[in-house]
């Protein structure tokens, strides 16, 4: 019983950490998208996306340096967005393995 127990929690944990890294992601590439379409950077929601993009997807700012610096930043984004999704997937695989095994009664 206490396995089980054991076992939903770590079910549940991978599961929020899946969750909010896809968030993440989906916030990054929303930026991304504002950026590519030149929104305005006045605007709360631009400027929202624009925060989270700095504070979460810092790692990957200026990594592809191409002449256009709407492009750059449109593909540097979507990049960091894709990472936080491949390594929230990869986090919540090792949460589900390292869960104890449910006990057979």
């Amino acid at each position: 019983m206490a396995a089980d127990v054991g076992t939903r929690a770590f079910t549940l944990v991978a599961s929020a950490v899946r969750v909010v890294a896809s968030l993440v992601a989906v916030v990054i590439v929303v930026h991304a998208v504002f950026t590519f379409f030149e929104a305005n950077p006045a605007n709360s929601l631009v400027s929202a996306a624009a925060s989270v993009r700095r504070d979460l997807g810092w790692f990957t700012v200026d990594l592809f340096r191409p002449s256009d610096p709407k492009t750059g930043e449109t593909v540097n984004a979507a990049l960091a967005a894709l990472i936080w999704v491949v390594a929230g997937n990869l986090v919540s695989r090792l949460l589900t393995r390292l869960a104890p095994s449910p006990s057979r009664s």
